[in-house]
């Protein structure tokens, strides 16, 4: 199964979508762990910088998954970089009542170009010659910034933006050198926070700069007669060498949907956007108050 399952909604109240503020009880969170193992997905992505995430998950029992974490930025001053990571790592291990992760990512991968980068990498390293993570790597905002950091530490995994607005990974040609050098790529933000599933009306205001963008692909949308979240799932399932696409749910019944859409055969769009219309492509650069 291609798909994992994001886990940044179980710990915080997060995307541009979730207007109510809410964040995933914890009933419905078991909900959707028993329907995802039952259909076949795996992989759970989750990060120590995603509040409770760990936590709830632990409570619920995750023994068995392959679990994803991710370092958060190492402090400035850190005088013991090993100490640090084999600190935060069994934290995590602790929170989720596991012995061993599937991966370690760092949140924050410009630490490697950083005064104590060598130290990360050989801790990085050791986290993986010790068996506390099986695959390490990193998340990454764009192709910019794995081209920044490619050089510093032998990846296994690298994390990052792909969409049907979204396609730098893609269309620079970057998934298929990971895959040929046997790097695992898991797509996230494929709905970009849930923008993507909107309704012109939906969108916030901030959004309106991009109008043209967004009418080519609500046209489109009617056009080919598809729903939104079919159209974003059929175009990432067109690429083998995309390993997971990380998705993330407030329900049950919208995994449900989701693991149908992600059946229909592959899709190849038109482009609706450029690539270097970062402030739409980057949630961080979003001004949606």
């Amino acid at each position: 199964m291609k798909l994992a399952l994001g886990t940044v909604q179980f710990g915080l109240t997060y995307g541009v979508a979730n207007t109510s503020g809410r964040q995933v009880c914890f009933e419905e969170v078991k909900e959707i762990l028993a329907l995802a193992k039952t259909r076949g997905i795996t992989t759970l992505d989750t990060a120590i910088a995603y509040g409770d995430s760990e936590k709830v998950l632990g409570e619920i029992g995750v023994e068995g998954w392959e679990l994803i974490t991710k370092l958060p930025k190492l402090p400035l001053e850190c005088a013991d970089v090993f100490g640090w990571v084999l600190s935060e790592i069994k934290g995590s291990l602790h929170r989720l009542k596991v012995e061993q992760l599937h991966g370690v990512l760092l949140h924050h991968p410009q630490d490697l170009m950083g005064k104590n980068g060598a130290e990360l990498v050989r801790a990085m390293e050791q986290i993986k010659a010790e068996g506390l993570g099986r695959k390490i790597g990193v998340s990454v905002y764009g192709p910019s910034q794995l081209s920044d950091i490619e050089n510093y530490m032998k990846l296994d995994i690298v994390q990052g933006p792909a969409s049907i607005f979204d396609r730098r990974f893609i269309d620079s040609g970057i998934i298929k050198k990971l895959h040929a050098q046997g790097i695992e790529f898991h797509a996230r933000s494929i709905f970009l926070q849930g923008l993507l599933l909107m309704d012109q009306i939906q969108r916030p205001k901030f959004f309106q700069q991009f109008s043209s963008a967004f009418k080519k692909w609500d046209e489109w949308i009617a056009n080919k007669n598809i729903s939104r979240m079919e159209a974003c799932l059929q175009y990432l399932n067109s690429f083998s060498e995309i390993d997971r696409v990380v998705i993330g749910v407030d329900s049950a019944a919208q995994l449900s949907t989701i693991l149908k859409g992600f059946n229909y055969q592959s899709l190849m769009p038109p482009l609706f956007v450029d690539s270097s219309e970062l402030n739409l492509l980057n949630p961080a650069l979003w001004r949606t108050e």
